[in-house]
Formats: structure tokens, sequence, C-alpha cells
């Protein structure tokens, strides 16, 4: 088939029949998934500590590419993804929200986390651990502070970079490799540094 044929062929063909249905390679997505069309979803631990109970617990736009990302989402977490964003081994850990817009770059072995997993207080670290451990008899734990996470569209994150809770990361931010973001970022700015210093505009 020489090229004229084949964009004809494709010109015939509604954009409905051109998608493929988002999928994850390595197995059957959970119920409470919806991923769009165009996206693929790789890795066999990427839902190995998936135990939210939403619905949706995670909706996915349209032509991403999530390779060996690790949702790990408790049983009230949701996260959300927009449209034509790529993550390399990235880390999610949500408890309450994440939220990532389109056209968002992750490099490998970032982490976004909406909670600390545990108090900060000492008194409250103490009784944290006593009630995790054998000795606690099924305590309650001591409430964990969570905050959502907001990533908005064109951002950039580089390798090995930490966001932590409560953070907004504005329009087309770059974030560079191994940076800790603690505060929001404003739109447009390059930071680098632990914590995160802004270095310049993009």
């Amino acid at each position: 088939m020489n090229g004229e044929e084949y964009s004809d062929t494709t010109s015939r063909l509604s954009s409905k029949e051109l998608l493929q249905t988002g999928y994850w390679v390595n197995g059957e997505l959970p119920e409470n998934v919806r991923v769009g069309s165009n996206t693929i979803i790789t890795g066999d631990h990427a839902f190995k500590r998936f135990h939210s109970r939403q619905n949706p617990a995670l909706n996915i736009g349209t032509d991403c590419t999530l390779e060996g990302v690790h949702f790990a989402i408790g049983k009230d977490g949701h996260i959300e993804i927009g449209n034509y964003s790529y993550f390399t081994n990235a880390i999610l850990l949500c408890e309450l929200e994440i939220k990532i817009g389109s056209y968002v770059v992750i490099g490998w072995n970032t982490t976004i986390a909406d909670t600390d997993f545990h108090p900060i207080a000492p008194a409250e670290r103490i009784a944290d651990a006593i009630a995790c451990s054998p000795l606690g008899k099924n305590q309650t734990r001591p409430e964990i502070v969570r905050k959502k996470v907001i990533i908005e569209d064109d951002v950039w994150i580089g390798p090995n970079a930490t966001i932590l809770k409560g953070v907004c990361i504005g329009e087309g931010a770059f974030i560079e490799a191994g940076t800790l973001v603690v505060k929001d970022i404003p739109p447009r700015v390059r930071v680098i540094g632990n914590p995160a210093q802004i270095m310049g505009k993009v």
C-alpha cells in the first residue's frame, strides 16, 4: 500500500475507529479505574498497593504513557491525570487527592505524596507506633494530616524529585532533577534544590 492509498484508507475511518481503548499491559484494570483512549499503563506492580474504594479512584485522560508507575492509593484516595502526559517509574502515594493536568512529564523515581503517612508531633508519633505494633491491640491511629496535591498543565518534573503534601505547581513550571518541593511553585518558573528555590523563568 503506497502513501496515497494509506491516506485514503485512514481518511475513511472515523476518529473513534482510529483510537484504541486505554489499557494496562500487565493485567486487567481495577473496576474503579477509568482510562482514556490511546493511554497505556505498564508495570507488574502498577496496582499492587491500590486500595481505593472511590469510584472512580483513578481517572486518566487520553494519549498518556505511564511506564512503571506505582499507584499506591489508600481507601479514600483519588487521582486524576489529564491528557497527553508521560510518566516513567513515578510513585504516586495518595490518601486524599492528587490532581495532575495535561502535557505533564514526570521523570523516573519521582515521588508525589499527599500525606506524611505518620504524625509529626513526638507524642503522636509514639502513639502511632504503638497502634501499629502488636502491642496496640487494634488501637486507633492518631489522625494523619492529608492535603491535596495539584500539578497544573505543561509541567516538567525531572528524575528523583519529591513533591510533598499540599503543594500546587503552577502551569508550565520546570522542576529540576532531585528537587524537593514543599511549598507552592508559581507558573512558568524553574526550580532546583532541597528545598526548591526559584532559579529563573521558563
